[in-house]
């Protein structure tokens, strides 16, 4: 047969041709779409691939490379292989399955920082060149905070007298350079203007929500003393940071410490160096030595707390200023050696602290202004949570509470009294360091009308008695004792509140039992006895007569039965503040061994006043700053510290104090309007109070004797003061509280306490004896009588020049009418705790009251 008509070989299985195309035709069918690469076949196409060499094996070497490409095909559908992702920026990513979706691929990443650095580049750039560069001259116009009176007459403008006068570098001394640099910002020569981890820091105190913090390069800290708003806000210190980096590139160094150097504050009313080295050497600047130079770098650090004259709150005292002063004018000198500033053998040469010159600031706010200046500050800045330095850079109208026809009636009381009564001359061993503080509140708002803090700035005394803390109140505490057992009763009422007339022993040293009954143990470990001033055998009396005769040993015992943390609530809800009371749980507790300040006792009895109603005592009622009213000031809201029937029954007790018990020096002067009160002297009559109040007016008086220019400030005994044995809270201060409240409330409508609910249940201490006359029947609080004298008050006649022949101080004078005094001795048998206070006791020409003071660690006050 002919080559052309034999038949080709067929492979086994099924033959070449037909298992060519059935493998042909599964590749396209079996993938998911066109398959990229495998080629469709076709049987009849030009390039068909030829049959393999046999038919079954044929298909299997074709069925790998379908299987192979169906698998990639798979693939390539599940991740979306063949639909372009029109999207600008591929995230989540379309050509990933599960969570490597949200991976970004590292051109994403790259593309992200650079478009943010860009962005931030571009801002700052903006930013930088948005901000103006600081001008000192407009900085050197000095603000004044203007105070004002009540009525809105102008009181007094602080600042502004020391306004900036701008001194070029080269009248700075070399000396002021190196010491600021030196301790404000070593590197400051090198460095680009900012810190960043003093801004860090700042910025992450504002996440906190806590006060922010300043620049710490001198270039930061002249762009803050010249930035105008002085709101704490990250827009400010976004802004002071461009101005800085702004500064940092474009500014000579000497340019940016000579703005620096003329705009900071120094204290004492003084912007920039010039008028520093003014206020405290009475110099120029280019005259200022280097330890003067350091002194005055060593004041930038805050002059509230580093100005040696004292500053605004407790921790700026004038000792404490003065000690951080010298300590800190001391590391100044050391670390300008440190860097290289300053030789050793230089350094060696300035061991003394530099002499500062008396302030003319303190010369302008004479007499009380310069306190009520104080208080009106610290009230400010309580409100606007403000520093003292802010407040130096002016601006502020703030008008005040104070009403000078009452400030001038007080200081009148105080200095006529002080001037009659002390002569330092003729006794220089007991008349000096006398000091005098007081307050007065107005009762339905809680206003501080008036104060007495001293006898001025001006005269280097720079605190403020009215507001000091640190002297005793003695007896004037033992009313919060009584309230507490008012309101919540002793251990022998059931938990019910007492009532005044409930009786406990009054014996002289008689043994106080705690809590549980057993007595309490001193310091030998024997049964603890409290003093009385008096050893006068009261027996059993009622709280009422204790008052009324300030005896200790009743109170003394009442406080353990009623509890210390429930005194210490009662005084609390009336405004003592805690940090002012005795910590411990003793006996002394009861009898004013804590130190509250004049103010804030005045305060406290208007609560008695208000009928249970507090106010918290307030010096400011509006501030403008800068044209706009700040808010958040005006009378504080008031509040409930007790029931009404409790503080007035409390008013009732103390009406008693003063009709007939150790406060009736007030009526013996003449005033006749319805007052309570109540007396107070401490331990080895250090000080000597008198608080009381009207139905409109709660003031309180303190004496006391310190050195003011002792480092520790202890008190001395006033034994001896004014020529006489003792000073008691019955005797000078009622007559300086009596004095100032005739002339406060003249003209205003007299006006009753309300009248006094029946409260509590009669608990008398255990041992007292069943209801019976007691041994020393008190008067009727609620009418009291003049005939329990043995003789009526008598107001100080006139002498032939016009005077009293009596001084209002003295208790027990008996006014002669043709000019002398009739004086006699006294009884120390009396009672009254030592005496009575009252015009029945035999007269001694002492205005003190005889008998001693109470003694020991928990004895130290009476009446």
């Amino acid at each position: 047969m002919s080559e052309h008509r034999r038949k080709p070989s067929q492979p086994e299985g099924g033959g070449g041709r037909a298992a060519a195309r059935r493998a042909a035709q599964q590749r396209p069918g079996r993938g998911a779409g066109p398959a990229r690469d495998v080629p469709t076949a076709s049987h009849s196409g030009p390039y068909a691939e030829p049959p393999g060499p046999g038919g079954r094996a044929g298909a299997r070497r074709s069925a790998p490379r379908g299987s192979g490409g169906r698998g990639r095909g798979a693939g390539g559908a599940g991740r979306g292989a063949g639909r372009p992702d029109k999207r600008l920026i591929n995230y989540p990513r379309s050509d990933r399955d599960g969570w490597k979706r949200f991976l970004p691929s590292w051109k994403l990443v790259c593309g992200t920082a650079l478009g943010f650095f860009a962005l931030i580049t571009a801002g700052a750039g903006i930013g930088i060149a948005s901000v103006n560069k600081p001008d000192p001259n407009k900085a050197a116009q000095a603000q004044n905070n203007v105070f004002y009176w009540a009525d809105g007459t102008q009181m007094v403008a602080t600042g502004g007298s020391m306004n900036r006068q701008i001194v070029p570098i080269d009248k700075i001394p070399k000396s002021m350079q190196n010491a600021v640099i030196s301790a404000e910002n070593e590197s400051f020569e090198t460095d680009k203007g900012v810190d960043p981890m003093g801004i860090a820091r700042a910025v992450w105190n504002m996440a906190k929500g806590g006060s922010t913090q300043g620049g710490s390069t001198i270039t930061q800290q002249y762009v803050k003393n010249t930035y105008l708003d002085s709101n704490q806000t990250l827009k400010r210190k976004v802004t002071e940071l461009f101005i800085s980096i702004k500064l940092g590139v474009s500014e000579e160094k000497d340019t940016i410490l000579a703005g620096y150097l003329n705009t900071a504050y120094y204290g004492r009313d003084a912007y920039g160096i010039q008028a520093a080295a003014r206020a405290y050497f009475g110099k120029d600047c280019k005259d200022l030595t280097p330890s003067e130079s350091a002194f005055l770098a060593s004041v930038l650090k805050g002059p509230n707390l580093y100005n040696p004259d004292g500053g605004i709150g407790s921790a700026a005292t004038p000792e404490k200023n003065t000690q951080r002063a010298k300590e800190r004018w001391a590391w100044v000198l050391d670390r300008e050696v440190a860097v290289g500033r300053m030789q050793k053998s230089e350094r060696a040469q300035f061991t003394e602290f530099p002499k500062i010159i008396d302030s003319e600031q303190a010369r302008s706010l004479s007499g009380q202004t310069g306190y009520l200046v104080e208080t009106a500050k610290q009230y400010v800045m309580k409100v606007t949570n403000s520093t003292a330095d802010e407040m130096a850079r002016g601006g502020y109208q703030i008008k005040t509470t104070f009403q000078k026809p009452k400030v001038d009636a007080l200081v009148k009381a105080v200095e006529e009294t002080r001037n009659d009564f002390l002569d330092e001359k003729a006794r220089p061993e007991y008349d000096t360091f006398v000091q005098f503080g007081a307050a007065s509140v107005d009762v339905k708002t809680g206003a501080i009308v008036a104060l007495y803090g001293g006898p001025g700035m001006d005269k280097k005394y720079f605190s403020n008695n009215a507001n000091t803390v640190g002297v005793p109140v003695g007896s004037t505490w033992k009313p919060y004792v009584l309230a507490a057992a008012m309101e919540y009763g002793t251990q022998n009422s059931n938990g019910q509140g007492i009532s005044a007339d409930s009786k406990y022993n009054a014996n002289d040293l008689t043994v106080i039992n705690n809590r549980d009954g057993k007595p309490l143990r001193d310091a030998s470990g024997k049964p603890f006895k409290q003093k009385n001033e008096s050893t006068y055998p009261y027996g059993y009396v009622t709280l009422n007569e204790a008052m009324e005769k300030s005896i200790n040993v009743p109170f003394a015992q009442l406080v353990f039965d009623v509890g210390h943390n429930k005194v210490r609530e009662v005084a609390a809800s009336t405004g003592i503040l805690k940090d002012s009371m005795n910590p411990n749980n003793d006996a002394s507790f009861a009898l004013g061994t804590s130190t509250p300040s004049a103010i804030r006792m005045a305060d406290s009895y208007a609560t008695f006043a208000a009928s249970g109603t507090h106010h918290e005592p307030f010096s400011v009622t509006s501030v403008e700053k800068d044209g706009k009213e700040l808010p958040g000031f005006g009378a504080p809201k008031e509040q409930r510290a007790m029931d009404n029937s409790i503080a007035d029954n409390v008013t009732k007790v103390l009406e008693n104090v003063i009709d007939n018990g150790t406060g009736t020096k007030v009526r013996k002067l003449g005033f006749t309007r319805p007052a309570a009160g109540k007396t107070g002297t401490t331990d080895q009559n250090k000080s000597a109070w008198f608080v009381g109040y009207t139905p409109e007016l709660s003031t309180s008086v303190a004496l006391f004797r310190t050195d003011p220019n002792s480092a520790d400030k202890k008190l001395i005994s006033m034994n001896g003061v004014g020529g006489v044995d003792s000073i008691h809270g019955g005797d000078i201060p009622a007559a300086i509280w009596t004095e100032y409240m005739k002339e406060a409330l003249k003209g205003t409508p007299v006006k009753d306490f309300p009248e006094a609910d029946k409260i509590g249940v009669t608990a008398d201490a255990s041992g007292a004896p069943s209801p019976s006359p007691s041994f020393s029947p008190s008067p009727s609080p609620s009418m009291p009588s003049p005939s329990a004298s043995s003789s009526p008050p008598v107001s100080p006649s006139p002498s032939k020049g016009g005077k009293p022949t009596c001084k209002p101080w003295e208790l027990y004078c008996i006014p002669d009418p043709s000019g002398g005094n009739t004086n006699g001795g006294n009884t120390n048998g009396g009672p009254g705790g030592g005496s009575t206070g009252s015009p029945s006791a035999t007269p001694s020409g002492k205005p003190g009251r005889p008998g001693g003071t109470s003694w020991g660690t928990s004895m130290g006050t009476s009446g």
